[in-house]
């Protein structure tokens, strides 16, 4: 967090070099939109295409919990009119400078985890602050929620084309309700006492609660404590006490702890494979099946077959 110091500093600068005239406007020109996840910036395409200017802020492989902001990204965000972050402190290291810009009153910001309703939520650690896991896009009906807020958030920031979103929503989230079936079909594949989606973090309980699936991670909901022996350890004897046929790594995290839990699980006599690479906190490449959010969940789902159905 000290790093973050600075970056509000510049900011603050930023903010009181440009005094009180518009971020930007849409007069002459499209409107600026920033996604900070390639989950958001994939549905902000979905729905305004080629109508607004759009900057997808974390690529591929990029771990939001931990990622800081550059001086860049400050410039970036200070051009926009209007921000999309997910918020439920995903974005942990970029909260604070998210929230001053959305509170200069100069460009809309929205935190579309914070606009559901708690009850939809999963709990996280509310005594230490965080109150609900954010990591709501593995629930495709959930997501579906969230892609109306920004529908209706650009709606807002750009009425002129407010046809073209609509019409483009409803398009989308028919998309979207046909990859929800999609899922629900492959999981009904696995046997249910194979349901068990071991992983580096806990990034898939929603995905858990959806579609029926138990989930067991070496580190928590965020990733910016590190996994200790111990940890290793315990999800080693759930592996061995289950008898869990594949465990997976993750494309943002280091595959270091999925490994070592292999290796305990190896050096206690038995065996269990790594079953491939889940998607959790980013989409794949720009030209890969997951690139994509429904590619994404596609490829998730038909990892998860391939590993556990047996």
């Amino acid at each position: 967090m000290p790093r973050l110091i600075p970056f509000l500093v510049l900011l603050t600068l930023l903010l009181s070099a440009c005094g009180s005239q518009p971020a930007a406007s849409t007069e002459g020109g499209k409107l600026k939109v920033v996604a900070t996840t390639g989950q958001l910036g994939d549905a902000v395409r979905n729905i305004a295409g080629e109508t607004v200017e759009l900057t997808t802020l974390l690529g591929p492989g990029i771990d939001p919990h931990t990622y800081v902001a550059t001086e860049g990204d400050l410039r970036t965000f200070q051009e926009a009119d209007l921000i999309f972050y997910n918020g439920l402190h995903l974005e942990a290291q970029m909260e604070r400078v998210l929230e001053q810009i959305g509170q200069s009153g100069r460009t809309t910001v929205v935190a579309v985890g914070d606009t559901l309703d708690p009850l939809t939520l999963l709990n996280w650690e509310p005594s230490a602050g965080f109150p609900y896991d954010p990591h709501v896009w593995n629930d495709v009906r959930l997501w579906k929620q969230v892609v109306e807020v920004i529908r209706d958030a650009l709606i807002q920031a750009d009425p002129t084309n407010s046809a073209t979103y609509s019409r483009n929503t409803t398009a989308y989230l028919a998309e979207l309700d046909t990859l929800d079936t999609y899922i629900r079909e492959q999981a009904a594949r696995i046997p249910v006492e194979r349901r068990v989606i071991i992983t580096a973090h806990d990034a898939f309980s929603y995905f858990a609660r959806a579609y029926g699936f138990e989930v067991e991670a070496v580190q928590g909901i965020s990733t910016q404590t590190e996994a200790s022996t111990a940890d290793i350890q315990a999800l080693a004897a759930i592996v061995l006490e289950r008898q869990v046929p594949a465990i997976f790594v993750e494309s943002t995290i280091s595959p270091r702890t999925i490994e070592a839990v292999q290796a305990a699980v190896r050096a206690a006599g038995q065996e269990v494979r790594v079953g491939g690479e889940l998607y959790s906190d980013a989409l794949g490449a720009p030209d890969s099946p997951a690139g994509t959010y429904v590619g994404m969940m596609r490829s998730n789902i038909d990892t998860l077959v391939a590993a556990l159905a047996g």
